[in-house]
């Protein structure tokens, strides 16, 4: 029920407006279309407007102010109203009906739980038939298991079982808070105190990105100590996603891969020592 009287007046009014003939509503259609008349857009939603209310107790169930509802479908309606075509020969209500639905749903998914949902096409449609269709299937001659309804609405709606798994056990009971009390010894332990994470901590992740920009910094000062063909061989065996090979480097530079072997030992011995000469602490960062 509509408990203030805003919205009874609203219900009142709407159920007191006339029907439109098929004639007439195909004027006012025009003349909202063709001149802007605000007078024939509000004679057309005003005898939509049950249409809305109808529709919007369809959704109670969802546990969602019926009010609420009405001003959502309402706002689907004027959307309906500014993309009518009259021209079409198609009554209003048949296509104000899909915007008004539409404009309830997302409603609906936006402050059904504090915890969004899908938002596809088919996670709407799994959100809004899977009780119908648990229904359904819960009527035959037999029980049906969780799995055997899973594996039927997953066919009928084609998403994955998981997710149908996963919104049964959301619309079958309320979110619970990550800082709702939990029952122990002390009485102060909340349901975040259980759930275990493996990643990093802040302070190990921030601490280990400063190490890598100082690696970096010491690498390129480093690199300065050697020589043209060094830098090279270096940068594409070492500092490369792919790693040349011997062969193909001594190919390219017109020396046996062993000179290129030779070359290689000799640029990373002078890489460490530009490091441990350049940065002491390096000692003791590699040990």
């Amino acid at each position: 029920m509509i408990e203030d009287a805003a919205g009874r007046t609203l219900v009142r009014a709407a159920m007191r407006a006339p029907y439109l003939e098929r004639d007439e509503e195909h004027v006012l259609a025009l003349r909202w279309k063709e001149e802007n008349d605000q007078h024939a857009l509000h004679r057309i939603t005003v005898a939509h407007m049950r249409l809305v209310i109808s529709m919007a107790s369809k959704f109670r169930h969802y546990g969602l102010p019926l009010g609420d509802l009405i001003q959502e479908g309402h706002v689907g309606l004027l959307e309906a109203a500014a993309r009518f075509e009259p021209a079409r020969e198609v009554r209003f209500s048949t296509y104000a009906t899909w915007w008004i639905r539409a404009s309830m749903q997302d409603y609906i998914l936006r402050n059904w739980s504090i915890v969004r949902g899908g938002t596809s096409s088919a996670q709407k449609a799994l959100f809004f038939n899977l009780r119908r269709l648990r229904a359904r299937l819960a009527n035959g001659a037999e029980p049906i298991s969780n799995a055997s309804l899973y594996h039927e609405v997953s066919v009928a709606l084609g998403v994955p079982e998981a997710d149908v798994a996963m919104m049964d056990s959301r619309l079958s009971s309320p979110d619970s808070s990550l800082n709702a009390p939990l029952a122990d010894e002390n009485g102060a332990a909340e349901r975040m105190d259980f759930l275990v994470s493996e990643d990093p901590l802040p302070d190990e992740i921030v601490g280990e990105r400063i190490d890598v920009q100082r690696r970096a910094v010491w690498l390129r000062s480093a690199l300065s100590a050697l020589n043209a063909r060094e830098l090279r061989i270096i940068e594409e065996r070492r500092l490369s996603d792919d790693g040349a090979t011997l062969e193909s480097l001594g190919e390219q530079l017109g020396i046996s891969k062993e000179r290129v072997r030779q070359i290689e030992a000799r640029a990373m011995e002078k890489l460490k020592l530009a490091l441990v000469k350049q940065n002491p602490e390096f000692l003791a960062e590699a040990a």
